[in-house]
């Protein structure tokens, strides 16, 4: 027997959910975690999916089901959801301390933070790649919590959408920061990630399956690592400059030099050996990454073919 499923649409819905009371704006909302009332007995049965973005944070001892994975709040943690990702509650956890923010599209909408939202790429990471915070990084959020929820509290003016949304974009700006700062500390943790990357990714390549198994997508590596894509590109960037992409297509690039040097083959039949479905989609990649065409590479070492 599946699951029961639970798909909350509105902040309105969020607040049943909760058995918090009627909410105080119908597009965003904070809810303390710690004074949530959960009457159903198999709250932790459910499965949910949210049409809101959400930035919950939450110290407790249990765990939490992400997708089909599960993460182990043991530590002040923040996480963050877009709009349809499933996710789980525990049904042995307990809060110690903990606030859940969320707030609707429809909040954002037409504003300059729409636009920029996608930029957040944590809020597509999953649960086990929470941002662990400080004493005083949670201070810092709890400030900005705190004058949200004061804004949409008191008397909606002109000016409240304005001033909350200024507030989210700082509250995801600092988050932002302390993920900068979470993947330097973590040092020895992401060298480790970008070494089993290497081993993965050398591997594909060295596999003579190119033409069946195609160009491999950057959650081929995710999946392979255990990680969200999101989560593998940024860790990528902060440390080598380059995201899973780049990495991909130098690789390919790589594989194609030896080809081009070591063969007569056409630049079609390289294309295709190298799993792209059009040459001149490889020719594009080859140059954006060498610098010359195929071709023109080719040339420079007449003398190796």
């Amino acid at each position: 027997m599946s699951e029961p499923f639970i798909s909350i649409k509105s902040v309105a819905d969020l607040h049943r959910f909760y058995n918090s009371g009627s909410p105080k704006h119908p597009l965003i909302t904070v809810i303390d975690l710690k004074n949530v009332s959960r009457s159903d007995e198999n709250f932790g049965d459910y499965l949910y999916t949210l049409d809101l973005y959400t930035v919950v944070y939450k110290k407790f001892k249990g765990s939490l089901k992400y997708g089909r994975s599960s993460y182990d709040f043991q530590e002040g943690t923040l996480m963050f959801t877009a709009p349809n990702q499933v996710m789980s509650p525990s049904a042995d956890t307990e809060i110690e301390e903990g606030w859940f923010l969320a707030f609707h599209p429809d909040f954002i909408y037409g504003s300059t933070l729409a636009k920029k939202i996608q930029k957040y790429s944590f809020f597509q990471y999953e649960s086990n790649e929470a941002l662990h915070i400080s004493e005083d990084e949670k201070n810092s959020f709890a400030e900005v919590i705190f004058r949200i929820k004061k804004e949409y509290s008191q008397n909606v003016d002109r000016h409240t959408q304005c001033l909350i949304l200024n507030l989210i974009e700082t509250l995801l700006n600092y988050s932002e920061r302390f993920y900068d700062r979470q993947f330097f500390t973590r040092n020895k943790t992401g060298n480790d990630v970008i070494q089993r990357f290497e081993s993965v990714l050398n591997e594909y390549f060295t596999d003579e399956q190119l033409i069946e198994k195609g160009i491999p997508e950057v959650k081929y590596f995710a999946d392979k690592l255990n990680l969200s894509s999101n989560y593998l590109s940024d860790l990528l960037t902060k440390f080598t400059g380059k995201t899973t992409i780049e990495h991909i297509h130098l690789k390919l690039v790589d594989k194609a030099k030896s080809i081009l040097l070591g063969t007569t083959k056409s630049i079609s039949e390289i294309a295709y050996e190298l799993g792209f479905e059009h040459p001149s989609h490889f020719t594009k990649v080859f140059k954006t990454r060498a610098g010359v065409s195929p071709l023109h590479f080719r040339k420079q070492f007449p003398d190796q073919n």
